[in-house]
């Protein structure tokens, strides 16, 4: 077992190290329904590019600090949750220019 032989820091500092991956974790989670509206429903209306823009740069700065420090688990979680509204914000944009050529579309018609 990997508990056998580990000191009482390292096995606190493993336990701390666990924690922030399931904070990590949900927080992913918590973006799924703002991918389900956007890639599933085609559904975009109520996106704040502005609140993406400081979540992301907040991100960015939590992925540095945990470089720093060296956290795996700040720097695992920052890096999956940017790749996670990377790629909303993707299904945002291509959203945006499909309704736009939909609706310049119907203009011709």
């Amino acid at each position: 077992m990997i508990w056998v032989g580990l000191s009482a820091y390292a096995m606190a500092t493993m336990m701390i190290e666990l924690l922030g991956l399931l904070a990590g974790v949900i927080g992913i989670v918590a973006w799924i329904p703002q991918i389900v509206q956007v890639w599933v429903h085609k559904r975009h209306d109520g996106l704040s590019l502005t609140t993406f823009a400081v979540v992301s740069l907040a991100l960015a700065l939590w992925l540095v600090y945990g470089i720093l420090v060296d956290s795996f688990a700040m720097i695992a979680a920052n890096i999956m949750t940017l790749g996670v509204i990377g790629h909303d914000l993707r299904g945002n944009w291509c959203c945006l220019h499909r309704c736009a050529a939909y609706s310049h579309q119907r203009e011709q018609i």
